[in-house]
């Protein structure tokens, strides 16, 4: 079907594949990805200037469950860990630091980096790493108890073979509450008020230096299935070439390590819009697509509840790069999930409970998705972008590049290159480096944003600032 393209268009965006008339249905991924708002001739762009979306309010949803079978092989393929008392599975030993206020990042920050000068990573440790955020005062209600337990579940993180939980002693986030609201190990979790004591360089360093003799002594990488693997699916900075390159890769990959028995988890609720309904009948119960219908219009109502539209999305970068209407970017982002059941749906604070394939509650948002995937209990995060990104989380969080041009020009930036794909490298083949490549990850090679010391979080706020 050779035709001739009518004007210039930037790669990445679209071209009617025939004429599209005024009002009828773009059609992208074999679904809606808005209307025409005039006629679009055969061979024109077609983007922002004449495809507008069809979002518009809450809906209703039915279920028809449908079951997809997964063809992806099953293999002894193993990673080398730390094996947790709570039965769970690090890829990394590190200690954190995690202050239950903002107002002490600045000394927190400080004591990671001393320790770290005069303590190297080794072969049991890998590093302090301070786990920063600008709340935990300030803040009342549901807000003040999301706080917290974000910052629970960090500490709970199977990465880490210790923790030391800092407060400040006036804060509405208190270190008493924090302690007597969920179950850790005392041998590796630690908690100190900084009003209370004279000298808190001392006592921390103390604490940190008992806990890295503790990890030098009991901490040893031994050799587990893959399938103790729990890998959060992710995209930012997206292009029109996420959602045929790197987004199927990935959600290859979550079906490859579901078949072995792992598990991975999705979010970006707001980016399932216009195009739910390919996950919705993938629930393996009524219950689960209950629980994620549920979500889905918690979300709707959160924006109009700002008084702001369901479908105000795309962002100015992912239209540069050739994305028109949500629909169009959720379409492209659910090619994360694969073609798994999803198994369970979880509130932003709750951790993974199945293996399998999970969605968890969470805005699009990079820092605080990154965060939320993280805090859920997955070990890796794989992060997709098409426009490129430094960011990463306090996990190893893998950057996937959409296209060959962003990968050569940010080496710095991204671990691993999906643009092979738009140049005929078979997904299997692709799949199957991306599969090794992730074990390197989890047997300890660093990820990028690692080597830049770009571990960072962001914690949902949805509540008044005293």
């Amino acid at each position: 079907n050779n035709f001739k393209i009518l004007e210039d268009v930037k790669a990445g965006h679209k071209v009617a594949l025939t004429d599209i008339n005024e009002k009828e249905n773009v059609i992208k991924y074999g679904s809606p990805i808005g209307h025409a708002t005039k006629k679009i001739l055969k061979g024109s762009h077609v983007h922002t200037h004449n495809v507008h979306t069809n979002l518009g309010e809450i809906l209703t949803y039915e279920y028809h469950p449908i079951t997809i079978k997964n063809d992806q092989k099953v293999e002894d393929k193993t990673v080398n860990v730390y094996k947790r008392d709570s039965g769970e599975f690090g890829i990394r030993n590190q200690i954190y630091l995690i202050p239950t206020v903002g107002c002490i990042n600045g000394i927190v920050r400080q004591m990671a980096e001393d320790f770290n000068r005069t303590h190297p990573t080794t072969e049991f440790f890998d590093g302090v790493l301070p786990i920063l955020h600008p709340y935990g005062c300030s803040q009342m209600g549901d807000d003040l108890v999301n706080t917290m337990e974000t910052l629970q579940n960090i500490s709970l993180h199977p990465n880490a073979g210790g923790v030391i939980v800092l407060g400040l002693g006036c804060e509405n986030n208190q270190l008493d509450n924090f302690m007597k609201t969920y179950d850790y190990n005392p041998e590796r979790v630690k908690f100190v008020n900084l009003q209370d004591i004279f000298n808190e360089d001392e006592v921390v360093l103390d604490l940190m230096t008992k806990l890295y003799k503790q990890m030098e002594e009991k901490d040893h990488r031994e050799t587990q299935p893959i399938s103790v693997l729990k890998i959060g699916l992710k995209c930012g900075g997206s292009d029109a070439f996420s959602g045929i390159s790197a987004n199927p890769l990935l959600g290859l990959l979550s079906d490859y390590l579901i078949k072995n028995g792992g598990t991975t988890v999705l979010t970006e609720i707001p980016e399932l819009f216009g195009a739910e309904h390919n996950l919705l009948n993938r629930s393996v119960s009524k219950e689960v697509f209950d629980k994620l219908v549920k979500v889905i219009n918690d979300f709707k109502n959160y924006y109009k509840s700002h008084n702001q539209v369901i479908y105000d999305n795309p962002s100015p970068g992912n239209k540069e790069g050739g994305i028109t209407t949500l629909e169009e970017k959720s379409l492209g982002n659910i090619e994360k999930g694969g073609i798994s059941p999803v198994v369970d749906v979880l509130d932003t604070t709750e951790r993974l409970k199945k293996s399998g394939f999970n969605i968890i509650k969470a805005p699009g948002n990079d820092l605080v998705s990154t965060t939320t995937l993280a805090m859920s209990g997955a070990q890796i995060v794989l992060f997709t972008t098409g426009r490129g990104t430094p960011f990463g989380g306090f996990v190893p969080t893998i950057k996937v590049s959409t296209n060959s041009t962003l990968f050569n020009k940010k080496r710095h930036w991204i671990d691993f290159d999906a643009g092979d794909l738009l140049t005929g490298t078979p997904f299997n083949e692709l799949n199957e480096q991306f599969v090794d490549f992730i074990i390197e990850i989890a047997n300890g090679k660093q990820t990028k944003n690692e080597i830049n010391n770009a571990s960072e979080i962001a914690i949902f706020k949805d509540g008044v600032t005293l």
